[in-house]
């Protein structure tokens, strides 16, 4: 699916570079900037074969929770950045468009950890280590409390804009898009690595905003687009688990669009 889906976005682009050459005053390039708004992530997973237990606080060393287990926890970003640049054919009143978008967000803290239903957040991190006999002095939530790490997502998108054109040089417009996302997930709180891995996800988002002519060939416009992907599959290096992480952000942005 995810080959076909780059194959179209591909086939896309080439057919825009086709019509903007024969038709050059339509076509544009646009970039844009702005802050990225990274909402929280419900991480849910399950161990992948049976995990066994270090010494925590309440539960004993040696306690064994079988294959397929649920565990998970919530994660709270800071706010990021983000940056897109397109390349499009505008028809009069609709714009198509490919567009390649980056978009960065530091983690700002970890909470809710669970496994099997039991809250861990007050055991001894130790219990997270299999073979572990000896309490590590720092709870499981104190541990997961500091954060670092990122999520980052490189987008290819296709995009369908509709101006609202009119007598006045602001020009409101509404658009849609869809793709895909390389998703790079890294969760490392208090230098230990949770999660160290990336994935390929299906990408959409919805925009809206305001465009201001700056001269028949240049536009000034922001505004605000919600983005998102399905959830990235995630594979644990602290354990042997895998995890759908949650991938969606409000962005409000600015840029410059120059027709040729």
């Amino acid at each position: 699916m995810l080959s076909t889906m780059k194959t179209t976005i591909l086939a896309g682009a080439s057919a825009l570079a086709f019509a903007g050459a024969a038709n050059a005053q339509d076509t544009y390039v646009s970039i844009s900037g702005g802050g990225s708004f990274l909402m929280n992530s419900d991480n849910v997973g399950a161990f992948v074969g049976d995990f066994t237990t270090g010494e925590g606080t309440t539960v004993p060393a040696g306690a064994v929770l079988p294959d397929g287990t649920a565990v998970g926890w919530q994660t709270e970003f800071d706010t990021g950045w983000a940056i897109n640049g397109a390349i499009g054919r505008d028809f009069g009143w609709l714009r198509g468009e490919i567009e390649v978008a980056y978009q960065s967000n530091g983690v700002q803290t970890h909470t809710g950890v669970n496994a099997g239903g039991i809250a861990l957040d007050g055991e001894d991190a130790a219990v997270l280590i299999t073979g572990q006999a000896t309490n590590l002095g720092v709870t499981v939530g104190d541990l997961v409390a500091a954060g670092e790490g990122d999520l980052k997502t490189l987008f290819v998108m296709a995009n369908a804009i509709v101006d609202f054109e009119n007598s006045s040089r602001f020009t409101p417009y509404i658009g849609a898009g869809a793709g895909v996302g390389f998703v790079d997930v890294l969760y490392a709180p208090s230098a230990t690595t949770i999660i160290d891995d990336d994935a390929t996800a299906f990408a959409y988002q919805a925009m809206a905003g305001v465009g201001y002519e700056l001269s028949p060939m240049t536009t000034l416009f922001a505004g605000y687009r919600y983005r998102a992907t399905t959830d990235a599959e995630v594979n644990a290096s602290l354990f042997s688990a895998q995890f759908d992480v949650e991938n969606s952000a409000s962005i409000i942005e600015a840029g410059l669009r120059v027709s040729f």
